[in-house]
C-alpha cells in the first residue's frame, strides 16, 4: 500500500476537461473515472477480480444498504468492506442520504438528521451526519461522502434554498464527525456535496460554504433526479467552475454514456451509475453504435459478437439472446461484464482524447455514431 493518503494530479487539460490521477493508499484512480456500483458489497453478477480486469480502479458501496444488512458494526468485526467482499483497491461510499429519502416509505427530516423505516423490515433508524461518518468509518471507506439532503426535482427556489442551507450545516457536521475518527481520517478522504437544484446563485453559495469548510474533493449533487439531460448540462455549464480547480469533481449518479461524455467536456472527473449493471441484467447492451436490446428476435440467429474487442466476444449475440430470453444467470453475468467493460473503455478513450488535445473531435464523433441508432 502507498503511504499517500490522498492527492490529485492533473496531467492534461482540453477546454474544461481534465485527465489525471488520484493517489490513495490502496492505489491509483485514473480520471475521468467511472465507478461501478457495488451497492450491497457486490457489483452485481461480477467477481471483484473481473471488475478489476475490465479496468475499474475504484468501486462504490452504499451506506444505507450496508447499515441495514449486514450492519456496519458487524462489517467492522468482519474486517471491513474491502476484506469482506475481496476488493483491495479504493472504495467510495455514499452517505446514505439519497436512499433514505427515496427508498423508505416513512421519513422525517429534522435538523438532527433523517428518521426512517427500513425498506427491508420496517425497523426504525436515525441517520445523521455523525452516524453516516461513523458507518463509513466502520465500513473502512477510502472516500467518504458528506451527509446531505438531495433536493427534489421541481423544488421551488425557497425549497431549494432551505434544503441547500441544511446540507451545508450537515456538511460542517460531517467534516467534524469525519475528523473525530482520527485513525480512519489519516487514511481516507472526505468529499463535500454541492446542492442548489438548477439555480446558479444557490450553487455558488453552496460551493463557497463547502470551500470554507474544506474537503478533499467536491461532488455536484442533486442532478440525475429527473431533470433531463438539457437541464443537467445547463447546470454543469457553471457548477464545476464554482468548485476548486485543483480538486476532483464528482457527478453523482450519472449516467448514460452520452451524459458522461458531455459532463467530461464540462469539467467532471468522476462518475457512478447503476445503469450498466442494471441494463445488463435486463438484456440491454451498450455499444459504440448505441444501446441494443439483445432480447429482440433479430438477434436470435446473429453469430456476431456484441463487440469484437469485448471480453465476452467469444459468445455470439444469438447465444446471449438465448440466455437472456431463457432467464439464465449466465446471460446477466456476460451482459453485465460487457457493459462495464464498455464504460471503462469509454473512460479510457476520453482520457486519451484529453491527453492528446482532441476531445472535441472524439466527443462529436462519439455522439454522431451513438445517436444514429438509439435503440435496436
Amino acid at each position: 500500500m502507498s503511504s499517500t493518503r490522498f492527492s490529485f494530479t492533473i496531467s492534461a487539460t482540453d477546454g474544461k476537461a481534465r485527465t489525471g490521477t488520484i493517489q490513495m493508499q490502496r492505489g491509483e484512480i485514473r480520471t475521468p473515472a467511472f465507478m461501478p456500483v457495488g451497492t450491497a458489497a457486490t457489483v452485481k453478477a461480477m467477481k471483484p477480480a473481473d471488475v478489476r480486469a475490465i479496468g475499474a480502479d475504484i468501486i462504490l458501496g452504499n451506506t444505507y444498504h450496508l447499515m441495514l444488512r449486514p450492519g456496519a458494526e458487524r462489517m467492522e468485526r468482519l474486517g471491513g468492506l474491502h476484506g469482506f467482499m475481496g476488493w483491495d483497491r479504493p472504495i467510495l461510499t455514499d452517505s446514505g442520504g439519497y436512499q433514505v429519502m427515496s427508498l423508505s416509505d416513512l421519513t422525517k427530516i429534522t435538523e438532527e438528521g433523517v428518521a426512517f423505516k427500513s425498506h427491508l423490515d420496517g425497523s426504525r433508524h436515525m441517520l445523521s451526519p455523525e452516524r453516516s461518518m461513523e458507518i463509513q468509518r466502520l465500513l473502512g471507506s477510502d472516500i467518504v461522502m458528506a451527509f446531505d439532503e438531495c433536493t427534489k426535482n421541481g423544488a421551488t427556489h425557497d425549497e431549494a434554498a432551505k434544503s441547500m442551507e441544511r446540507s451545508m450545516r450537515w456538511a460542517q457536521r460531517s467534516r467534524d464527525g469525519f475528523d473525530s475518527g482520527v485513525d480512519h481520517a489519516s487514511r481516507a478522504a472526505l468529499f463535500g456535496i454541492q446542492q442548489g437544484s438548477l439555480d446558479e446563485g444557490l450553487r455558488k453559495i453552496s460551493a463557497d460554504k463547502l470551500i470554507d469548510i474544506g474537503f478533499d474533493g467536491y461532488a455536484v449533487g442533486g442532478l440525475a433526479v429527473g431533470e433531463g439531460q438539457e437541464a443537467m448540462f445547463s447546470v454543469l455549464d457553471f457548477a464545476p467552475g464554482q468548485l476548486p480547480a485543483d480538486k476532483p469533481r464528482y457527478l453523482m449518479g450519472v449516467g448514460k454514456p452520452d451524459d458522461i461524455v458531455g459532463a467530461v467536456e464540462r469539467g467532471i472527473d468522476m462518475f457512478d451509475c447503476v445503469l450498466p449493471t442494471r441494463s445488463g441484467r435486463t438484456g440491454q447492451a451498450f455499444t459504440w453504435d448505441g444501446p441494443i436490446n439483445i432480447r429482440n428476435a433479430k438477434h436470435a440467429e446473429d453469430l456476431r459478437p456484441i463487440d469484437p474487442e469485448s471480453p465476452i466476444a467469444n459468445w455470439s449475440r444469438a447465444y446471449l439472446h438465448h440466455l437472456v430470453r431463457s432467464g439464465e444467470i449466465l446471460g446477466a453475468m456476460l451482459m453485465t461484464e460487457h457493459n462495464l467493460w464498455f464504460y471503462q473503455r469509454l473512460m479510457q478513450e476520453l482520457r486519451a482524447a484529453i491527453a492528446e488535445g482532441r476531445l472535441k473531435a472524439f466527443a462529436d464523433s462519439f455522439r454522431a455514431r451513438y445517436s444514429a441508432r438509439q435503440q435496436d
